[in-house]
């Protein structure tokens, strides 16, 4: 696929970007340049590889759930400006 400055103009204009004249140029290149490299991996034979989301296997390295006590209720609720017996009143924020 040839890019031309006018793709480029497109291009920018959906990103919500202002090139100037200046840089067009040098965009329309970059993007060329990104294009020939896809068309490359495009012609690599994968036919025998799994699909895979990463290159290195992600594991989630979690500690263990563990129930503590926490702190007192009504401890925590003394420094409320407005507490009720549960919980710190807050204003009204959606009618």
């Amino acid at each position: 696929m040839k890019i031309d400055e006018a793709m480029v103009e497109h291009i920018a204009k959906l990103s919500r970007l202002e090139l100037p004249e200046t840089e067009k140029a040098a965009m329309t290149r970059e993007l060329e340049r990104i294009l020939e490299h896809m068309d490359v991996l495009n012609s690599l034979d994968t036919a025998g590889l799994e699909p895979m989301s990463h290159v290195f296997p992600l594991k989630n390295v979690l500690r263990p759930d563990v129930v503590e006590p926490s702190m007192d209720r009504a401890e925590l609720l003394r420094n409320a400006p407005v507490p009720d017996e549960e919980a710190f009143l807050v204003p009204k924020t959606v009618e």
